[in-house]
C-alpha cells in the first residue's frame, strides 16, 4: 500500500519542480515589464526564497551582508532580516541604533547608543562609558562597579539627575554603621571626609582640619573610643585633664592633688610618652642647671611640697651651711647665700671671690689655704694691711733689720705677693734714684751698720775715704771741692771727667788731650795763670824762627798760635801781604835785621835804578824803605 503512494508523491513533487522551473523563466522573461519589491536589488531570487513559496525564505540565505553599507557583526550576525528590514525595500532601512532601538534612558544620554553599548551585547563595563569622566569620576572601588549597582532600575534609572554625593548611595551605610554609630555622633553625612574611594573601611579622619585637635605621638595610635567613650563624639573636651584627670588623681609621685599641680598636663606630660615627664623648671624661675639637673624632685621639694616660693640655695642647704667646719660658717657669720661661694657644677668645690672684699688674691695668696690668714676662724678681718699677717716675718728679718731700721710696715713698698723673699725697694720715692753701679750695690754698702735714716744724699758721705785716699791729683792736698759728681758719675767711679768749661779756661783743641799734670805741675790746680805765656814760656824763650826774643815779639801766644797745632803760627800782617815779590812768606825777605823786627828794608829787592826811572816825575819822590811804605802799604801801585 505504500508503494502506489510514493509514486504518487514522487510524481508530484516532478510536477511542482516543473511549475517552478516553469514559474521562473516566465519571471525572467516577465522582468522587463515588472518590478521586485525589494527596490534595486541585483541578486538571483532563489538565494534568499525558496521553490516551495515567497515565505518563508531560505534559513540560510546566500547574501553577503559585507557588501551593503552596514555590515553585520557581533549579535546583529544571528538577527532575522525582518526584524531590522521591516519593509521589502531593503536600502531603506537607517543604520543608527536608535532606529532600531528604543532609547529606554528617555534621552538622557542622546541618541548616540555606541558611546556605551557595542554590537556584542547591551550589558556594557564602566571602563566603556568614556562620558561618566564629566561629572563624577569612576575612582577606586567605584570603577570595577556594575552600572545597575548604583543607577538602580537598569535602563529607565536616573542618570544625568542622580546626586554625585557619597550619601545618596551610602546612606543606609551611614545609618547602619555602630562603630562608632554616625547618626548618634551626629558625623556629617559627607562621606568623603573620612572615606576613600579604593575601600570604605580604611577610614581616614583629618582630627585636625575636622575639629582643630591635632593627633600626635600616641594619641595618633589610640582607637577612637579610647577617648570618644560611647560613641561620644560631641562635645568631647580638648583639655588633657578631660582624660588624663584620673591619672593626675592617683598620681603620688609626686602627689599632683596634695601638691596642688595644676590640671594643665601639658606642661610636663606630652603625647610621644605619657611617662617619663619632664618639666621645665625654667618656668618656675629657678632653672636647674649641672648638679641640680639630675636630682630627684622629692630631694628638694620634701613631704610633696611644691609651693615653694624663694630659690634661696640656703632653703635646701642650711644643714649643709651650719654642719661645715672647714671653715666654720655659722661661726664666722658667713652669708648664707650660698651661692657666693658655691656652684651647681661641684657643692665641695667652692670658690670665694675675694676681690668682692676689696683684697684680690694674686699669685703667691691665691694658692694659699684660708685659714692661713683667717687664723682661729676669724673672717671679720676689717682691714687688708700685709702686717696684720706678715709683722712676724718683718719683725724677725736682719738683712736688713727692719724694726732696727724702722723701717716702715707698709711691706708692699718692697715685697710683692709674686715672691715674698725676691723684695724691691724703689730707691726713687727716697729722693735719691739709684742709676748705673749703684743699681747693683748691696744695701748694706750704703746703709752701713743698719743705717737706713740717711738725710744727706752727697756722694761725699759715702766716698769721703775714695776723696781723700786719692792721689791722682790729690784731692784734699789739692782742695778739691768733695762735690763728687762735678768729675764722676754711677757708671765708673774711676773714669773720671772733669768739664774744664765750667773753668774759666775751657779746653779747646790740642790741650783737650793734655794730661793734667802737664799743665797742672806740682798738683798746682789753684794759682794756675789762664795766659799761655804761663805754660808756654820755654817755648816762647827757646824759639829762634823767628827769635822771639831778640824780635821783641809780645808774649801774647794767641796771636800767632792756637790750640790746634802750636807750630802753625799765623800772623795776622795787616794790610801788607806776605807774599809780596815773591817772599812766600819769609820773614826775612823784608826784616832783614832779625833782632828788630820794627826794621824793614824794600831797597834789597827794589834797586835804585829801577826804582828812580819808574819814579820820574813823582813829586816827593825819596829812595829809601820807610817813604816806599808810604806810598805803598799794602805792596801795591803808588798810593
Amino acid at each position: 500500500m505504500s508503494q502506489p503512494g510514493g509514486a504518487i508523491r514522487a510524481v508530484a513533487g516532478l510536477i511542482l519542480f516543473a511549475l517552478m522551473c516553469a514559474a521562473s523563466s516566465l519571471a525572467q522573461q516577465g522582468s522587463k515589464t515588472t518590478r521586485s519589491p525589494h527596490g534595486p536589488l541585483n541578486m538571483p531570487c532563489q538565494n534568499c526564497h525558496t521553490f516551495s513559496g515567497w515565505k518563508p525564505i531560505r534559513s540560510v540565505p546566500e547574501f553577503d551582508h559585507n557588501q551593503t553599507r552596514y555590515p553585520l557583526r557581533g549579535m546583529h550576525e544571528k538577527v532575522p532580516c525582518m526584524s531590522c528590514h521591516t519593509k521589502l525595500v531593503f536600502s531603506n532601512v537607517a543604520t543608527n541604533c536608535a532606529s532600531c532601538h528604543a532609547d529606554i534612558h528617555k534621552r538622557q544620554f542622546g541618541s548616540a547608543c555606541e558611546q556605551c553599548h557595542t554590537v556584542k551585547g547591551w550589558q556594557v563595563s564602566v571602563q566603556q562609558i568614556q562620558n561618566h569622566q564629566n561629572r563624577f569620576p569612576l575612582m577606586g572601588a567605584h570603577a570595577a562597579l556594575d552600572c545597575d549597582a548604583c543607577h538602580k532600575g537598569a535602563g529607565v534609572s536616573q542618570f544625568k539627575t542622580m546626586s554625585s554625593a557619597c550619601y545618596s548611595c551610602h546612606a543606609k551605610d551611614f545609618q547602619a554603621t555602630t562603630g562608632p554609630s554616625h547618626v548618634t555622633a551626629g558625623f556629617s553625612t559627607s562621606c568623603e571626609q573620612c572615606h576613600g574611594f579604593d575601600t570604605w573601611f580604611n577610614v581616614r579622619f583629618d582630627h585636625l582640619k575636622s575639629t582643630g585637635y591635632a593627633l600626635t605621638g600616641a594619641h595618633a595610635t589610640l582607637a577612637c573610643n579610647a577617648c570618644h567613650i560611647n560613641n561620644q563624639f560631641k562635645g568631647t573636651p580638648a583639655t588633657c585633664n578631660g582624660c588624663h584627670m584620673p591619672d593626675y588623681q592617683k598620681t603620688t609621685n609626686p602627689n599632683h592633688v596634695s601638691a596642688n599641680f595644676p590640671t594643665t598636663c601639658q606642661l610636663c606630660h606630652n603625647t610621644t610618652a605619657w611617662q617619663p615627664a619632664s618639666f621645665d623648671h625654667n618656668s618656675v624661675g629657678f632653672p636647674l642647671t649641672n648638679g641640680h639637673a639630675n636630682l630627684q624632685c622629692t630631694q628638694c621639694h620634701v613631704n610633696n611640697n611644691y609651693n615653694l616660693t624663694s630659690g634661696a640655695c640656703n632653703l635646701c642647704h642650711m644643714p649643709d651651711y651650719n654642719g661645715t667646719n672647714n671653715p666654720n660658717h655659722a661661726a664666722a657669720g658667713f652669708p648664707t647665700t650660698c651661692q657666693t661661694c658655691h656652684n651647681t657644677v661641684s657643692w665641695l668645690q667652692a670658690a670665694f671671690n675675694h676681690n668682692s672684699v676689696g683684697f684680690p688674691l694674686t699669685n703667691g695668696h691665691a694658692n694659699l689655704q684660708c685659714a692661713q690668714c683667717h687664723v682661729n676662724n676669724n673672717y671679720n678681718l676689717t682691714s687688708g694691711a700685709c702686717n696684720l699677717c706678715h709683722m712676724p716675718d718683718y719683725n724677725g728679718t736682719t738683712n736688713p733689720n727692719h724694726v732696727q731700721a724702722a723701717f716702715p710696715v707698709d711691706c708692699s713698698i718692697c715685697h710683692s705677693t709674686v715672691s715674698w723673699l725676691t723684695a724691691t725697694f724703689n730707691h726713687n720715692n727716697t729722693g735719691f734714684p739709684l742709676t748705673g753701679f749703684h743699681v747693683n750695690v748691696p744695701c748694706a754698702q750704703c746703709h752701713v751698720n743698719g743705717n737706713y735714716n740717711l738725710t744727706n744724699p752727697a756722694c761725699s758721705a759715702c766716698h769721703m775715704p775714695d776723696y781723700n785716699s786719692t792721689n791722682n791729683p790729690p784731692h784734699a792736698a789739692v782742695g778739691f771741692p768733695n762735690t763728687c759728681e762735678v768729675c764722676h758719675n754711677t757708671t765708673s767711679w774711676l773714669q773720671a771727667t772733669f768739664n774744664h768749661n765750667l773753668t774759666t779756661f775751657p779746653l779747646t783743641g790740642f790741650h783737650v788731650t793734655v794730661p793734667c799734670a802737664q799743665c797742672h805741675v806740682n798738683n798746682n790746680y789753684t794759682t794756675l795763670p789762664t795766659a799761655c805765656y804761663g805754660c808756654h814760656q820755654a817755648d816762647y824763650q827757646g824759639t829762634n824762627n823767628p827769635n822771639h826774643i831778640a824780635a821783641g815779639f809780645p808774649t801774647t801766644c794767641q796771636t800767632c798760635h792756637n790750640t790746634s797745632s802750636w807750630l802753625g803760627a799765623v800772623f795776622n800782617h795787616t794790610w801788607f801781604p806776605t807774599n809780596h815779590g815773591g817772599a812766600n812768606g819769609v820773614c826775612s825777605t823784608c826784616h832783614t835785621n832779625s833782632s828788630n823786627y820794627l826794621v824793614f828794608s824794600c831797597t834789597n829787592c827794589h834797586t835804585k835804578s829801577q826804582t828812580d826811572s819808574n819814579h820820574q816825575g813823582i813829586s816827593g819822590y825819596v829812595y829809601n824803605s820807610n817813604n816806599c811804605y808810604q806810598c805803598h802799604p799794602s805792596g801795591g801801585g803808588g798810593g
